[in-house]
């Protein structure tokens, strides 16, 4: 788009609140914003000069613009934040779900257990947390093993099979730590109370599980049954123990929430406590780089704030805040405390803030240190050694290819300087001019590309290029940089990949490297890197083409509702198995019936016969 074009396009802008979109050449978004005068901001993208290079990069990159008005600036927020969720565009701030936090579940089955579990399962199980310690998850499962009677075995307790006296009761039911449902002893009735009182427990409402056993406590008592009496006040006194060792604010505080935001040249770091009953049930601290200047830190915090309380399930109706910000739900309060208990609560969010902030500029610190650089030149002078190279290899790159039964062929490239992974340099390709399976022509095709692009930018080239996959793959390589007239210019090596020997171009037997030196084990760290690196690659293609094939290939089945059957259902395999009915419930009876007849068509021929007569 010429200048003339975004002027024009700018022109058309209205002077209302709303979102923009920036697009490239090929149609990828690569920017959400939001506006209170869309003109007015979008303009300022194209009427100054900007200083900032990531925001240059962006302008430079941006061949079309989109916008949406929208009612209030609210409205904007809110649309804003849905957008970068669901596209996840590389411009702007990215929070990556953690999906290795710990959770409570209580399953969906009669007389449910409650167990420790990491893996999310739609089938209608209640789960309670994140818990961001696995330390305080065990706590609180120890906490509740000991004071309410729950079962622990995973025999199937239907009501028929507990009438038909299936069971027996074990050695769990006669050391008081379970009632007996197995055996009818226990109604479902009272063991939903002992689920509520975990609900409570988990949700740092520990007054309440103890006011129910001082009832209880007080009901045997009365009863002149003092052995059970006692019972229940060592629980009361076990739980009351264990909430004197949590951070208390102060039992007069309501449900909230406390967020900051605090910032470096390069990042963000924001803290956020989840605050119950006067304690601090949860503690989380995220780091977000910043990808434009252009971001403000109250959107920043927004953003991910509303993350955060997504992600710990909170319904707190207050959030406690440094600054001003938008929220997502207008019922909730925002406060910017001046002084009091909210205040503290405050400060010492943001002096978790702040210590995980330097935490992070000295672990970054340490790994440039003069030690580390001192240790990996030396590791690199024995690399040179060994390998007889004329250079110090200070500069590495290794490729490797990956294909499934000839389909998704693609290949991967690390690079490593001075004997660190220099990550933002790393390259995948899809093969472009290679059909079927030919590794070598393959390997021959992303060399060229690699180096072909190196001399057209007259960039410089590395000292070393390690070739995963032994003499075959080497020789191609070869041909490509003959082709390139760099013969000579660098030092190509293949790497077997049993033996992990190493072959010279021309060489007819290869050299054998001790498995004990420093070199070998760096030569290993890399070619383990490139796999790594290209089977991440390879997955997420080979996943795209699946999907595609599978699912977006039926007709009146789009891209949104392919990807909603997976999130649900996990695989294709899986949809295949289902009842038009469990389809239903994720993307409507329409679609579900025509998910479940492309994949039973004997089941629409019968349909057909039974409308026919």
């Amino acid at each position: 788009m010429t200048k003339e074009e975004f002027s024009n396009v700018i022109a058309s802008l209205p002077h209302q609140p709303g979102c923009y979109k920036y697009f490239d050449e090929n149609n990828e978004l690569l920017y959400v914003g939001k506006a209170k005068d869309l003109r007015k901001r979008v303009s300022s993208y194209f009427n100054k000069n900007l200083d900032n290079y990531k925001t240059r990069k962006l302008v430079s990159l941006i061949c079309s613009i989109n916008y949406t008005v929208t009612d209030t600036e609210h409205d904007a927020f809110l649309l804003e934040n849905s957008l970068i969720k669901h596209y996840q565009p590389r411009f702007n701030i990215a929070l990556k779900d953690d999906k290795t936090y710990p959770f409570i579940v209580i399953k969906n089955e009669p007389f449910p257990r409650v167990f420790l579990t990491r893996r999310l399962i739609k089938d209608g199980s209640e789960y309670l947390g994140p818990f961001t310690g696995l330390q305080r998850v065990k706590e609180l499962l120890e906490l509740v093993r000991h004071n309410i009677p729950l079962r622990t075995c995973n025999l199937a307790l239907t009501p028929a099979n507990i009438a038909k006296k299936k069971f027996k009761v074990c050695l769990e039911y006669h050391i008081g730590n379970c009632k007996g449902p197995c055996q009818g002893f226990q109604t479902l009735e009272d063991y939903g109370t002992g689920l509520q009182q975990v609900r409570h427990v988990m949700k740092g409402n520990i007054g309440d599980v103890i006011k129910y056993l001082k009832t209880e406590m007080n009901g045997f008592a009365t009863n002149m049954e003092f052995e059970k009496a006692q019972v229940v006040k060592k629980k009361m006194e076990s739980l009351q123990s264990y909430q004197s060792t949590s951070t208390i604010v102060n039992p007069k505080l309501n449900n909230l929430d406390v967020a900051c935001i605090v910032a470096d040249d390069n990042n963000f770091y924001i803290n956020y406590m989840m605050v119950s009953n006067g304690t601090i049930i949860h503690v989380k601290t995220i780091q977000v780089e910043k990808k434009l200047d252009e971001e403000l830190e109250e959107d920043v915090l927004a953003f991910a704030l509303d993350n955060l309380r997504e992600t710990f399930q909170s319904n707190a109706t207050e959030v406690v805040v440094p600054l001003m910000i938008d929220v997502a739900d207008r019922a909730v309060k925002v406060t910017v405390p001046k002084v009091g208990d909210k205040k503290q609560l405050l400060e010492l969010c943001i002096k978790n803030a702040r210590i995980f902030m330097e935490d992070m500029k000295r672990k970054g610190t340490l790994l440039l240190d003069e030690q580390m650089k001192e240790t990996n030149m030396q590791v690199l002078e024995e690399l040179q050694d060994a390998l007889q190279l004329t250079e110090l290899p200070v500069h590495i790159e290794c490729f490797d290819n990956s294909n499934f039964q000839g389909a998704y062929p693609v290949a991967a490239m690390v690079c490593f300087r001075n004997g660190l992974a220099a990550n933002k340099e790393y390259r995948h390709y899809h093969i472009k001019t290679v059909k079927g399976i030919n590794d070598f022509a393959s390997m021959s095709e992303v060399v060229y590309r690699r180096y072909k692009r190196l001399m057209d930018e007259n960039l410089p080239l590395p000292q070393l290029v390690i070739i995963d996959g032994g003499k075959g793959q080497l020789s191609s390589a070869m041909e490509s940089i003959e082709k390139l007239g760099l013969t000579g210019r660098m030092t190509l090596v293949g790497l077997a990949k049993r033996e992990e020997s190493i072959f010279f171009p021309g060489d007819s037997e290869p050299l054998q490297l001790s498995f004990d030196m420093a070199a070998h084990l760096l030569i290993r760290r890399i070619r383990d890197e490139v796999h790594r690196f290209g089977i991440t690659f390879h997955r997420q293609v080979r996943s795209k083409g699946t999907i595609k094939n599978e699912l977006e290939d039926i007709k009146g089945i789009g891209e949104k509702a392919a990807t909603d059957m997976l999130k649900a259902f996990r695989s294709v395999k899986n949809i295949k198995t289902l009842t038009e009915r469990e389809l239903t419930k994720v993307i409507g009876a329409s679609k579900a019936r025509i998910v479940f007849f492309h994949f039973h068509p004997e089941a629409n021929n019968l349909q057909d016969k039974i409308e026919e007569i």
